[in-house]
């Protein structure tokens, strides 16, 4: 008995803090298809508040503009962590290969290695408020415009570590024999990182830039700091509408938003664990593989 409530107790212990994490996320859920104004007051299932939420047409602008913030900084993201996953995976290989002599140089070149990995990830330890403010005050001293533009920027600032670490983590687990194999068989360098590495990583960049959008398309605080007077997203506009109380329709709205992060999430999850096996073969390697076995026999 003292085993099995042994057993039970973290069992228990997780369902309750789901139940606390999910249950306000289910209410508001239920109450977007409530037919009545008040939100306290359940008066039958209805479709009015998403119907109403469609024909918004300030609504729908501020959709466009967060679509089109996330599609932008995610891509932007993707192409920057990747490449500089790629390069800290070379940077130590090379330190490795070099001689005694230069040793100096080469813990020199893995130290700042080491510090370009930490800035990488800085933006994603540092609190949203702080990285908003930094932003802003970055943005003044150029005399850059708010609007579009910051926006971007800022968002791709702290996208590029979700990209950096999921592409570095998958880098780190590949067969480097692969890359070698190429070499042998008369590729290039940029020939065999464009048929090789890529094909092998490419679940991981695209994980990387999906998890990137979902973190754009659901931020408030950064985005309130560097938008323009033009410029509002759906995740400001959601907070703009809940100063003035919530409605059924701000309910439908954070419903959808919720869904589509949700979904963008999920499916950021399956490519992250798509295991590199699943992509295209390498034909010059397999011949190589049965080249190297036959001089094994």
């Amino acid at each position: 008995m003292k085993n099995a409530a042994k057993l039970s107790a973290p069992k228990i212990y997780i369902v309750v803090i789901l139940l606390i994490m999910y249950i306000p996320i289910l209410l508001v859920i239920i109450y977007s298809f409530n037919a009545s104004r008040l939100s306290s007051v359940w008066d039958g299932f209805s479709f009015r508040w998403y119907e109403e939420l469609f024909r918004d047409r300030a609504m729908f602008t501020a959709l466009r503009n967060s679509v089109v913030l996330g599609l932008l900084a995610s891509l932007s993201a993707a192409v920057i962590g990747t490449l500089g996953a790629l390069g800290s995976s070379r940077v130590k290989r090379e330190v490795v290969k070099i001689p005694g002599r230069n040793r100096g140089r080469g813990e020199i070149v893995w130290v700042f290695s080491k510090i370009m990995e930490y800035l990488s990830t800085l933006p994603i330890m540092i609190p949203e408020i702080i990285l908003g403010m930094v932003s802003l005050a970055f943005f003044a001293l150029l005399g850059l415009p708010l609007g579009m533009l910051t926006l971007v920027i800022a968002h791709t600032c702290f996208c590029i570590p979700y990209v950096y670490l999921l592409v570095k983590a998958r880098l780190s687990g590949l067969d480097k024999s692969y890359v070698e194999a190429a070499r042998d068989l008369g590729a290039g360098e940029w020939r065999a990182a464009y048929d090789i590495t890529l094909p092998l990583i490419l679940p991981a960049v695209i994980s990387g830039a999906l998890l990137s959008f979902a973190m754009s398309f659901d931020d408030v605080i950064v985005s309130v700091f560097v938008t323009g007077p033009n410029t509002n997203t759906l995740p400001i506009r959601i907070y703009s509408q809940i100063k003035t109380g919530v409605t059924p329709k701000t309910n439908a709205l954070c419903t959808l938003i919720f869904a589509v992060t949700a979904l963008l999430c999920l499916c950021s999850a399956y490519f992250a664990r798509t295991p590199t096996g699943t992509q295209r073969p390498i034909g010059d390697e397999k011949i190589f593989r049965k080249e190297t076995k036959g001089e094994k026999q």
